[in-house]
């Protein structure tokens, strides 16, 4: 079987062009994991890039890779007509059986149902419930984006959807659709925990910081907390000055001696920090299957996260984690007090946290499972 992936290279996501290889987002790098590992599967990865890049031909055995040059004017101002014409050519040269789009946020999915080929798309953030949450205005990203996935859903052979709450949201829309969770990068099943070595407890909030995210209220939350117990507050992900949400929640960090803002962090510097971490907290309005909850999981440590979108397919309370409210303060304060309270629970949780993970989402257990799709696929186009 021969399938072409098309996925974000992330030296495009990030402006990084001078950067030697290819990365990918974290779900697509454990996908190509697992099926490095697989026999009788052929994989290429396409990416659309701005700016010309270093082109590695062999990822591993089995996987290639192809970057294609598309003009700035092919992008999201066109609806991605460049790309969706520079990933045709480089597809007739290929040929696959198949084509995977990886996510609705970019190009990627348009590109795959355009292809002419079979195709399926992985929705990784659901755009249109997230322009919702969000209030999106009119012709913003967002926006844009949310309209776009409406555009690609009807016209895919079907949708692999990484939990229930967004098969719920896109079955109306779609021709067939599977749940299949995102893999986890299997280097993080390897941490070993040091966190018990440390006096102040360190939690953990990974996230872009915006208002879906919900960090601001979080930090208020444990106002209380904080004045009796002791532990240290780090929060990694992109924030600034320029946006109002932002900027409130980095003069909340300066603020208060307990947070600590360490701004994007890549992957082994997020590998550090759980080995180090006593909680990770997720305190968002909506979220799909976040891939930190998954690494947490797999890292063994514990977890409390917002009781919202598709995280109950992840958790169940008190098994492997821990829900809490995130519209109320009292709710989020007193699941991170009951986790800094009881060491043992949350060495009950993380063991088993582990276990469901190392069961679920391994790499290779979801490159099997999205290599039978690909092939039930291929036999209704029959």
């Amino acid at each position: 079987m021969k399938v072409a992936i098309l996925t974000t290279d992330s030296r495009e996501h990030f402006k990084e062009y001078e950067k030697p290889a290819p990365y990918f987002g974290t779900a697509p790098e454990a996908l190509l994991q697992g099926l490095a590992n697989l026999a009788g599967v052929e994989v290429h990865v396409i990416s659309c890039m701005r700016q010309p890049v270093a082109t590695p031909v062999q990822l591993e055995a089995n996987i290639r890779y192809h970057a294609l040059l598309v003009p700035k004017r092919g992008w999201m101002s066109t609806l991605y007509q460049g790309c969706i014409r520079a990933v045709r050519r480089k597809l007739r040269e290929i040929q696959p059986d198949l084509v995977h789009g990886q996510g609705t946020e970019r190009e990627c999915a348009i590109s795959a149902v355009f292809s002419g080929l079979p195709n399926v798309l992985t929705i990784h953030g659901n755009m249109g419930l997230i322009a919702q949450v969000t209030r999106a205005r009119p012709f913003s990203y967002p926006w844009l984006a949310g309209k776009l996935e409406r555009v690609t859903l009807p016209r895919t052979d079907g949708i692999v959807c990484i939990t229930q709450y967004t098969r719920a949201a896109v079955a109306a829309q779609a021709r067939r659709t599977w749940v299949v969770p995102n893999g986890v990068d299997q280097r993080f099943f390897g941490i070993s925990s040091g966190r018990g070595g440390s006096a102040v407890p360190l939690l953990l909030v990974v996230g872009k910081v915006c208002v879906r995210k919900n960090q601001n209220a979080f930090i208020r939350a444990l106002d209380p907390l904080a004045a009796r117990t002791r532990f240290r507050l780090v929060f990694a992900g992109d924030a600034t000055a320029a946006v109002p949400y932002e900027a409130e929640f980095l003069e909340m960090v300066r603020a208060r001696p307990w947070c600590q803002h360490v701004g994007f962090t890549d992957r082994e510097t997020l590998k550090n920090y759980l080995r180090d971490a006593a909680l990770l907290a997720l305190p968002s309005l909506e979220d799909n299957c976040p891939m930190v909850v998954l690494e947490a999981m797999a890292a063994g440590v514990p977890v409390l996260a917002a009781n919202v979108g598709g995280l109950p397919d992840l958790i169940e309370d008190g098994r492997n984690g821990l829900f809490c409210n995130p519209l109320e303060a009292a709710s989020m304060a007193a699941g991170v007090a009951r986790l800094l309270e009881s060491p043992a629970l949350g060495q009950q949780l993380a063991a088993e946290a582990k276990q469901r993970a190392t069961a679920r989402f391994h790499p290779r257990i979801i490159a099997e499972r999205h290599v039978e799709i690909y092939r039930e696929v291929l036999r209704m186009r029959s």
